[in-house]
């Protein structure tokens, strides 16, 4: 019986091992993010187009950014309606969190500006936060309060904090989770089966599965930790941010950190022509960090 035991034991140090190895080919763990530029009042929204150039908020200054595969920063958009996060659409148009009027925006690549979005049943939103947009085109949306300084209003208009889906094309969204304490990062698996959604005021992560009508059910407990932004790579492992960068299997093992030099991580996402390269909105600054996985979106 000991012998049985003795093996069983060593079995389970060996596939452990086999799994730490394969945690540190995530990225080369003796590298540092490198800095891009840090001139920015609070960087947020980062987003990834077709073509793998990536498009981050200057919430206070009021910009919309683009990093460039060829590694070239540029403002994409001036007043930029307080833009918060942000996704791509299949037709390339840049939905965005415009927290001035708490309303969605479409951007389209000429900087046509549609809003898609401007109340919920005559009541203003909270602030939407962040989004993620399935194969269908719905809008999946965290809509937490964060008192604002160009606000003239300092209290919420609804009775919380909730997750809503916009319907392609509709007017009005649905409440798909009204449980929660503070919603902040949002992010849909590949195969469109699963979203993810961070509590970041109960500092948890929560799994949903995603029905055919786009709402949610089974709601399940994966990392005990918040997230401000989070993205998630092709091997389903997920990234959230805060105190750096924090990844975790989509069990909710924690399998690496890297740290960033800045009081706070909001937001990131996989850019480059090979979507292998981290883009990591920090504070004041903006970091990237090549990694030997690709990214999802």
């Amino acid at each position: 019986m000991k012998k049985i035991f003795f093996i069983i034991s060593l079995l389970l140090a060996i596939t452990s091992i086999k799994v730490c190895a394969q945690d540190n080919t995530l990225y080369d763990t003796t590298a540092k993010p490198q800095l891009i530029s840090k001139q920015f009042g609070f960087t947020e929204g980062a987003s990834v187009d077709k073509k793998g150039n990536v498009f981050f908020t200057d919430q206070p200054n009021n910009k919309i950014w683009e990093y460039s595969t060829a590694g070239k920063l540029s403002v994409f958009l001036d007043s930029a309606g307080r833009s918060n996060g942000m996704y791509f659409d299949k037709k390339g148009h840049l939905v965005t969190c415009a927290d001035e009027h708490d309303q969605l925006w479409s951007i389209s690549p000429s900087k046509k500006i549609k809003v898609l979005l401007k109340d919920f049943n005559g009541h203003l939103m909270n602030g939407p936060n962040d989004i993620w947009i399935d194969a269908k085109g719905g809008i999946y949306m965290t809509d937490p309060y964060y008192q604002r300084p160009w606000w003239t209003r300092t209290k919420s208009d609804l009775d919380g904090q909730k997750v809503y889906y916009l319907p392609k094309g509709a007017r009005q969204p649905v409440i798909v989770d009204a449980d929660l304490k503070t919603p902040n990062g949002i992010v849909g698996t590949l195969d469109g089966k699963n979203l993810y959604v961070a509590d970041i005021g109960a500092n948890k992560t929560y799994k949903y599965d995603i029905n055919k009508n786009g709402t949610l059910s089974n709601r399940k407990l994966v990392v005990e930790q918040g997230s401000d932004g989070m993205t998630l790579d092709e091997k389903g492992n997920i990234y959230l941010t805060g105190k750096g960068v924090t990844i975790y299997t989509p069990e909710g093992k924690k399998i690496g950190h890297i740290a960033i030099n800045e009081p706070w991580t909001a937001n990131l996402c996989f850019g480059g022509e090979n979507k292998d390269v981290l883009f990591i909105t920090a504070s004041t600054a903006i970091y990237i960090m090549k990694m030997n996985v690709r990214g999802v979106e």
